[in-house]
């Protein structure tokens, strides 16, 4: 959900809807990237359900991307297509969102470098 250069789009699109019975029917997510030199704003680079939203949180984990639950959001941004800007009138509320992330990187960077 922030500026991230070794997240490929292309991971994004190997994601496939697979209708297994044991899919969480309720887990929704949507992913945001933001490339501080190349986007205006931050884009949807994903959104899904059940086990889209399964294998979406797969990848985010595997990245090492933090994930924020806010289930008010994802719904907001269930609107928009992948591949779209945040639309202005979402700027603030993303703006938190992209603060939020990055204070948890720092802090996570903090705690490997006291492990280490």
């Amino acid at each position: 959900m922030h500026e991230r250069d070794d997240l490929p789009p292309a991971n994004v699109r190997r994601i496939k809807r697979r209708d297994d019975a044991d899919s969480p029917p309720d887990v929704e997510v949507a992913a945001l990237s933001y490339d501080k030199g190349e986007d205006h704003a931050p884009r949807m680079v994903a959104r899904g359900k059940g086990h889209t939203a399964a294998r979406i949180l797969e990848i985010a984990e595997q990245h090492d991307l933090p994930v924020r639950r806010d289930p008010t959001l994802v719904s907001i941004l269930g609107a928009l297509d992948v591949g779209a800007e945040i639309p202005p009138d979402l700027y603030g509320v993303i703006a938190e969102v992209l603060a939020w992330a990055y204070h948890t990187d720092q802090a996570a960077a903090d705690r490997r470098r006291r492990a280490a």
